[in-house]
């Protein structure tokens, strides 16, 4: 694989820069588009395969290894007159925390669907995530159009039901073959593009190579320019295909509702309509969320990809786009570390996305979030594995400095010389909830420190990886069994640690439990600080969430008020030492992590403090022992609270025969069947309106030929003879379901899961978990 020199060059035009994601459902393509972009860029001169293990944003050890994302990389990609900051992201849900950082610093995103398989639970996941940080202008990349089965039709139809956009837009159509006859004979595939836009023809041969060529604004004429056969569908469709993208592209537009009233009446009117009519108007509707470009096309292929460049260019936000405060490279310094990694050459590299001024090298920055200097040694620009080093990282631009050793992910970095609102914290970036945990049990004491230090280390790169020393042993929390698993080879390949990994288990949490019959606990707490005793005060109001009520991420699903009702910050969000309010949250987050009667993290409560007092002569660093031991007393003195445990969505695919062996397995394990037919129902078992198809060109079925007639080869016909179960059931479960589900349907079973939060357990599995944990 060749390096081309086009990579050394670095541009700065913030109008022309886009900083884009690349999300989807675990196997949708990511990675595979990414290679293509990078082919088709010029920036690789032979792209690599996730199947051998040679992408280049792969690059890690495990990640070739399973053919799966672990973690996001980031390159800048030249095409034409722009700049991509391209971001690849994991699809699995165990590694949701490097798309939360990902989404955190990005203006857009290239969202892609597997066209066989329609919206994924995962798919779902990251369309919340880009919408928790306001990345509001998307491309949805329908890929995946070459295999058996895949269906534009079905695949569209699906962002309705699942209520991904209500206004998805289709810019481009695929021509399954040029040969009429494949359409009847149901042949699956995809030679080439029309763009309904640019009104041209993308063809693409069989070695890859693509042409295009303009195609006449005479509907009579399609068929008369050699490029389609006289018969051909695609002939009498294209015309009302266009009609319905302008047409529905002028619901959004006044002006350009104006301009094709003027049009005369016939056929080929709305043909006539320019490119640089439309792009415009398209380009305004995309800033607005309005609507939702829909491309298509095969990464593996490499069909499609230039569209996609194009668009994701003419459609998407620039960081001049969208609104931040004092957006210009000449104001001073405001940056946000996305993302901390480790390097045993470089040692620390932290990820940062300027939001104003122009990071230099040999620059004193200030971090403050956690109030500290920094000062940086040398900037980069990280091409995957690979670094260019540059003087600046200006206005709108993502890289990498070096030299940072304070700075964690999501910290704000801004100059020293900014005035306070220039300095002040920007939002953090909230790691996803832990769901499962492992004992770390060094193999001697001489390997203690070097394993306590390893853990601190890859905690600080991935904040998702919480550490905590419980009961005299060390406990490492992730997202699942998979993220555990990469965290324990981490820790031997990078950091060489010795150790052995205990059991995995759930990670269950305890609610609120109801007040006790005995009296309230003081809310005084006395100490003895500098030798003489002083008595600090902190009164808190405790109550269970209501049911319809949402926990901060934060908090780990708690709500934490002020005396005032607005939210208190998190003790890592605050950065004046001094604050009272920051060591009353260190405190709150100290009694809240374990709980006095069964040792577990406490959720789903709200606590608001509603006063407090210290004296004036002592450090208001007394008020965290006073806020823990408090609030800890309040809630021994209540009874247990109720249990809850962590619940997944599983999306299992089986043959017919096989099917009620699992839904009997599923239920016999606690679990829930939502939908056997396709149709769309939440979590809770509610159904969902799907949002109407009034005012969306949905493509007609037989546009993918291979989902099409009865004369289907033999992967087809097993295809519809597969049955997809969409199910919630409790993870503690479901840890061994791999190996059940593949006993049940004899190897030939596959499933998908995602999270799906925490419920109440009753009262039997209560003391199932209390039994567990050792508490019963």
């Amino acid at each position: 694989m060749l390096w081309s020199a086009k990579s050394c060059t670095v541009r700065h035009d913030p109008l022309k820069t886009r900083n884009l994601a690349v999300v989807a459902h675990i196997d949708s393509g990511k990675t595979t588009l990414t290679e293509s972009v990078l082919l088709k860029s010029s920036y690789l001169t032979t792209s690599g395969s996730v199947d051998t293990g040679s992408t280049t944003t792969d690059f890690l050890p495990a990640e070739r290894e399973r053919g799966i994302t672990i973690q996001s990389a980031s390159i800048p990609v030249h095409w034409k007159h722009w700049t991509y900051n391209l971001i690849d992201t994991p699809g699995h849900a165990d590694f949701g925390m490097e798309v939360e950082s990902a989404s955190r610093v990005v203006d857009g995103a290239i969202v892609l669907i597997d066209s066989v398989e329609g919206v994924e639970a995962q798919t779902k996941g990251v369309w919340q995530q880009l919408d928790r940080y306001g990345v509001s202008t998307r491309i949805l990349f329908m890929n995946k159009l070459d295999r058996p089965g895949a269906s534009y039709h079905s695949s569209l139809l699906s962002t309705l039901s699942h209520r991904i956009h209500p206004k998805p837009m289709v810019l481009t159509v695929p021509v399954a073959s040029f040969d009429a006859e494949d359409y009847a004979r149901a042949e699956p595939g995809i030679q080439g593009i029309v763009d309904l836009v640019k009104w041209e023809l993308w063809k693409w041969a069989p070695d890859g190579t693509s042409s295009r060529r303009p195609l006449p604004t005479d509907a009579d004429a399609l068929s008369g320019t050699g490029l389609f056969q006289p018969n051909h569908p695609m002939v009498a469709h294209l015309p009302e295909a266009r009609a319905q993208l302008v047409e529905n592209l002028a619901m959004h537009s006044d002006e350009l509702m104006e301009h094709i009233l003027d049009l005369p009446s016939s056929p080929s009117a709305y043909l006539t309509v320019p490119p640089a009519t439309l792009l415009p108007h398209l380009r305004a509707a995309t800033l607005r969320s309005d609507i939702l470009p829909v491309v298509c096309g095969s990464a593996i292929r490499h069909i499609g990809t230039e569209i996609v460049l194009d668009y994701a260019g003419e459609l998407l936000a620039s960081p001049v786009d969208v609104s931040h405060t004092a957006q210009t490279s000449k104001s001073p310094v405001r940056a946000l570390a996305w993302k901390v990694a480790w390097d045993k050459k470089k040692g620390w590299m932290t990820f940062v996305r300027v939001y104003s001024g122009t990071v230099t090298r040999q620059s004193v920055l200030m971090n403050s979030t956690r109030n500290a200097k920094e000062r940086v040694s040398k900037l980069l620009l990280l091409y995957a594995s690979e670094t260019h080093e540059v003087d600046e990282l200006p206005f709108g631009s993502v890289g990498v400095i070096l030299g940072l050793k304070e700075t964690r992910t999501g910290d704000t970095l801004v100059s020293t010389r900014g005035s306070s609102d220039e300095t002040s914290p920007m939002g953090n970036i909230i790691p996803p909830p832990a769901v499962m945990s492992a004992s770390v049990i060094p193999q001697s004491h001489a390997d203690l420190e070097p394993v306590e230090q390893a853990l601190h280390a890859l905690s600080r790169t991935d904040p998702s990886v919480r550490i905590e020393a419980h009961e005299g042993q060390i406990l490492v929390h992730g997202l699942g069994a998979l993220h555990l698993e990469i965290v324990e080879g981490r820790l031997r390949d990078e950091w060489g640690t010795r150790f052995e990994f205990g059991k995995r288990r759930v990670s269950y949490r305890e609610g609120l439990g109801p007040p006790g019959a005995g009296p309230r606990p003081s809310d005084v707490w006395t100490a003895t600080v500098g030798g003489k005793s002083v008595a600090t005060s902190v009164s808190f109001k405790l109550r269970p969430l209501e049911d319809d009520e949402d926990g901060d991420p934060a908090w780990e699903g708690n709500v934490v008020l002020r005396e005032d009702g607005r939210p208190l910050l998190s003790p890592d969000a605050f950065f004046d030492a001094q604050d009272p309010f920051m060591h009353i949250s260190r405190g709150i987050a100290s009694a809240l992590s374990n709980s006095p009667h069964t040792a577990l993290p406490l959720s789903r409560i709200h606590v608001e403090v509603s006063s407090f007092s210290y004296p004036p002569d002592v450090s208001p660093s007394v008020l965290a022992g006073a806020s823990s031991i408090i609030l800890r007393n309040e809630i021994r003195a209540r009874a247990m609270g109720p249990l809850m445990e962590p619940f997944i969505q599983l999306r299992i695919s089986v043959g017919e025969e096989t099917l009620g062996k699992v839904v009997k397995d599923l239920t016999e394990q606690g679990g829930e069947v939502l939908d056997m037919a396709g149709a769309t129902i939440s979590s809770d078992g509610d159904a969902t309106m799907p949002y109407p198809r009034e005012g969306v060109y949905v493509p007609p079925k037989w546009m993918s030929p291979s989902t099409m007639g009865a004369a289907v080869n033999a992967d087809i016909h097993a295809l519809r003879l597969r049955r997809s179960v969409t199910a919630v059931a409790p993870l503690s479960r479901m840890l061994d379901f791999s190996t059940r589900l593949r006993a049940l349907s004899g190897g030939h079973g596959h499933f998908e899961m995602s999270g799906e939060g925490f419920r109440t357990v009753n009262h039997a599995r209560q003391q199932e978990i209390l039994r567990e944990i050792g508490r019963a």
